[in-house]
């Protein structure tokens, strides 16, 4: 071990700061837990509020140079305050720190970031009320500290270490973002280069069957419904699907599957409620309720896998038409009325056969991207390790 570096408690260095929300005129941010994220990232606007309608949770004003993490066992989310939140309000379910003389507040930020320590919280707040750590118990915490000269040498790494990282990662995203808009620019211009041997027909016109799932029993939510060996799947879990819906969380018995009607394999769901405009082919028998319509397409007339690919090429369209009420929606009436562009039977197969191919090619993309990004959380953490590693360098 290193002898530069003393060992201390995070009390000793970094007293629990006991700054609570003043009296303010106006309106402040407020920040819940959920507004935080791992490494300080602030996740979208936070909430304003006024003194006297703040939630019972923004108790919370830490100061400029304070650092603050979630007590929540298992939740890992730092903050630093900067002169840009001195004042603002936070969640009680965050603990801060003021850092004494001597001890540089990026340093215990990149702390309290590591697993690390982030594994003796959790261990500490074992004992605390909803599994929270208590300022107690926070303060016995161990911190090995080098002398403050060396620990702003280690923050000037890491904060050159992380911006490469966060430039990595943003081009990793971006990389995804790109192949992902390929492809529907792709699939768009398929839908609106079409020839003089296209057909303008509504669904229904390609269809054997063609209508909203049921859910007749009131109230939905009656225990003898459920339970069985009926999958129902709802909008949520179409939106989850990757063109063919292979999973669902709730069943019908046989008392749910005679208040509603199973639809086959190779169905069509059309989400037109909560989540507008989302579609999956079932990938089993099951029921669904009415904010979905369900599509038996007439195999004569049309290939399933075409029309999906079609409705999501419209996706923005239908959403459009939805907008407006107090919750989006469409109905089956959108769809009676709608038309949409079909060429022969030959050449739907062929439009699905290349979309299929290029749909193939930007997964295995988004995998890769998506392990290189898995890679680069990795080395956010070996970084911090190593950094921070206990006096052990």
């Amino acid at each position: 071990m290193n002898v530069r570096w003393r060992t201390t408690t995070l009390g000793d260095a970094c007293p629990i700061s006991s700054r609570k929300a003043e009296e303010f005129e106006g309106e402040r941010p407020y920040y819940a837990t959920g507004s935080v994220g791992a490494l300080g990232q602030l996740l979208g606007k936070p909430e304003l509020v006024t003194f006297a309608e703040r939630p019972s949770r923004a108790g919370c004003m830490p100061k400029a140079g304070d650092v603050g993490f979630a007590r929540m066992k298992g939740t890992k989310k730092v903050i630093r305050i900067d002169e840009a939140l001195d004042g603002a309000l936070f969640s009680t379910g965050f603990c801060f720190l003021a850092p004494s003389a001597g001890v540089d507040p990026d340093f215990v930020f990149y702390f309290i970031a590591s697993d690390e320590f982030q594994r003796r919280k959790d261990a500490a707040a074992g004992a605390g009320i909803m599994g929270g750590l208590r300022n107690a118990d926070a303060s016995r915490i161990p911190i090995k500290l080098p002398s403050l000269p060396e620990q702003q040498r280690i923050v000037g790494i890491l904060d050159r270490a992380f911006e490469g990282i966060a430039t990595a990662k943003a081009n990793t995203e971006k990389n995804v973002q790109n192949t992902r808009a390929l492809f529907d620019s792709y699939r768009r211009r398929v839908f609106a280069e079409r020839d003089s041997g296209w057909e303008e027909r509504r669904l229904a016109d390609v269809s054997v069957d063609f209508g909203r799932g049921r859910s007749r029993h009131r109230p939905r939510n009656a225990k003898k419904l459920y339970g069985g060996s009926y999958p129902f799947i709802q909008t949520g879990d179409v939106r989850n699907a990757k063109h063919v819906i292979t999973a669902y969380s709730q069943t019908y018995s046989e008392e749910g599957l005679a208040q509603s009607k199973l639809w086959p394999k190779g169905t069509l769901c059309i989400t037109i409620a909560a989540n507008i405009a989302e579609t999956g082919i079932l990938g089993f028998d099951a029921c669904f309720p009415d904010s979905i319509i369900g599509m038996v397409v007439d195999d004569s007339r049309a290939e399933v896998k075409y029309v999906e690919y079609l409705l999501q090429s419209y996706k923005v369209l239908l959403q459009a038409q939805g907008k407006g009420s107090a919750q989006d929606n469409i109905n089956l009436g959108t769809f009676e009325n709608q038309t949409f562009p079909f060429p022969d039977l030959q050449a739907q197969q062929a439009i699905v056969r290349k979309l299929d191919q290029l749909r193939r090619e930007t997964e295995r993309l988004e995998h890769i991207y998506e392990e290189k990004s898995s890679a680069l959380n990795a080395m956010e953490e070996a970084v911090l390790h190593r950094a921070t590693s206990w006096g052990v360098r």
